[in-house]
């Protein structure tokens, strides 16, 4: 018996190896019949919508280790309270996450936020989520992946919201575009803060395609909450001088222009994501106009399937509940 041994144990592994390729082979074809990379998911204004509840199930659902990361748009909800003690719930909520978490922060975190005297304190929230959300380089969730913020150039050190990161061969970033329009505020001498974050994120925008042209990367994805209309094309001739209405002034203007000249550079294709509302029971799709895409998610918590080679890149996925 002892001399049968060796081959018994050979035996053994030899089917433990099979075994083992068998289920990576599994995962290939799965892989292959996919057509995709990797995956990630998008978490529209569920806290708008529903709170800390909304959050909760919204991460819930999207706990498939397969996911690459989870960009969540915004941690409260317009009539929910500024204070401390909501931002660490929610701090707390993402970090307890199975996958790892990206924020990307919506007008209702910080914009409309007030003191105890009535008076704006947008810009000391603002720094407090800094503080709070963006301190280390690196996600949230239990499963972190490594991050690059803006605040690592000593000229804007305050600016950590906005980071980037790479899965394969795609360079994904956020960049703060609250909305309603970019946070402008039409009174005189109030602009402050959105003229100084407008540098801020030119030379953002700069330095990301920088990178991705120095890093040869086959695509971007950009994720904002406001919907800075990349697809929309500058009007000329007869249809520009009837734009010349006054109709306000378009807080995102300036960075559509540098996305779309920048873009219009890139070899690969460049994904602008945000959170806009959608008409009533029309659901995110993804639009193209040469190489820029542009989904609006609104509420929903969705899917997008990326293949990091050939014509289209990215595809959405299921929608999440």
């Amino acid at each position: 018996m002892r001399a049968h041994r060796p081959f018994l144990f050979a035996a053994v592994l030899a089917a433990a190896l099979l075994a083992s390729g068998g289920a990576g082979a599994a995962r290939d074809r799965k892989k292959d019949k996919d057509g995709n990379a990797h995956h990630f998911a998008v978490v529209g204004h569920r806290a708008a919508n529903g709170g800390e509840d909304g959050l909760k199930s919204a991460l819930d659902d999207a706990k498939d280790e397969d996911l690459a990361f989870v960009v969540v748009t915004g941690i409260k909800g317009a009539n929910e309270a500024c204070g401390d003690r909501v931002y660490q719930k929610r701090r707390d909520l993402f970090d307890k996450a199975r996958r790892p978490v990206i924020l990307s922060l919506s007008g209702n975190d910080w914009t409309g936020c007030r003191n105890s005297a009535g008076r704006t304190n947008a810009i000391e929230r603002l720094n407090r989520l800094r503080e709070l959300f963006y301190g280390e380089p690196e996600s949230l969730g239990k499963d972190k992946i490594p991050m690059t913020r803006l605040s690592s150039s000593p000229r804007f050190r305050s600016y950590a919201e906005n980071a980037h990161w790479r899965v394969g061969k795609v360079l994904y970033a956020t960049i703060n575009l609250p909305a309603p329009n970019n946070h402008y505020l039409p009174a005189a001498g109030r602009n402050s803060e959105f003229e100084d974050r407008a540098v801020a994120n030119r030379f953002w925008l700069n330095r990301l395609f920088a990178i991705a042209k120095q890093d040869k990367v086959s695509a971007m994805v950009l994720f904002a909450e406001g919907n800075m209309q990349p697809l929309l094309q500058p009007a000329n001739g007869l249809r520009a001088l009837l734009q010349r209405s006054p109709t306000g002034y378009d807080g995102f203007a300036d960075t559509r222009r540098q996305v779309q000249m920048r873009a219009a550079k890139f070899p690969g294709q460049v994904l602008v994501v945000d959170s806009a509302g959608l008409p009533k029971e029309a659901k995110p799709a993804i639009e193209w106009h040469g190489n820029m895409g542009h989904l609006s998610v609104g509420a929903h918590a969705v899917e997008v399937r990326v293949a990091e080679d050939g014509k289209n890149v990215f595809s959405l996925g299921d929608v999440l509940r």
